[in-house]
């Protein structure tokens, strides 16, 4: 299989942030492919919920010759070696020390089966997704909408803060 360019969010907002999403882009390289790209961190508030702690963000870009099944269960399979408990079922969002979402595949796959969902079905709506990945792939176009990511972001009604993680 040919490999595919993958854009990928990470996000934490328990335990020592910074050092779980380096943890996740070295096991991303390990597991799923090279990494090509990644945006600058970012410190974004919780969206669609309360939570004490806000999250840091970061979209990577990989090369990768995986089915999006197969990346879907490597990056479960991360989020759960770092820390996520998906046991209990939750109503809504929760705090969590990894999240990480498949946002976009190759140029223009479009998926939706049981396990994945590509574009992000929310991607559009989210600022603290749209404005890293702008640092990255400003001009990639969203095979939905039409629209490019610098498009969807000044469209977007999102006024949640985002801003980039300072030392």
């Amino acid at each position: 299989m040919a490999s595919e360019s993958v854009f990928i969010l990470l996000g934490s907002n328990l335990g020592d942030r910074e050092l779980l999403v380096n943890q996740a882009c070295k096991m991303i390289e390990e597991r799923c492919g090279e990494i090509v790209a990644k945006s600058r961190l970012y410190e974004s508030e919780p969206w669609g919920f309360k939570a004490e702690h806000w999250f840091l963000n970061q979209v990577v870009e990989i090369a990768t010759a995986m089915s999006p099944d197969e990346l879907m269960q490597t990056l479960l399979a991360i989020e759960e070696t770092l820390g996520r408990d998906r046991s209990t079922p939750h109503e809504g969002y929760v705090s969590r020390p990894m999240d990480l979402d498949i946002l976009y595949w190759g140029d223009d796959l479009i998926v939706e089966n049981q396990h994945v969902i590509v574009p992000h079905p929310r991607l559009h709506q989210r600022r603290f997704t749209l404005i890293p990945l702008c640092d990255i792939a400003p001009d990639y176009v969203h095979p939905i909408k039409k629209k490019t990511n610098r498009q969807l972001l000044d469209e977007c009604q999102d006024s949640g803060i985002v801003k980039i993680k300072t030392l």
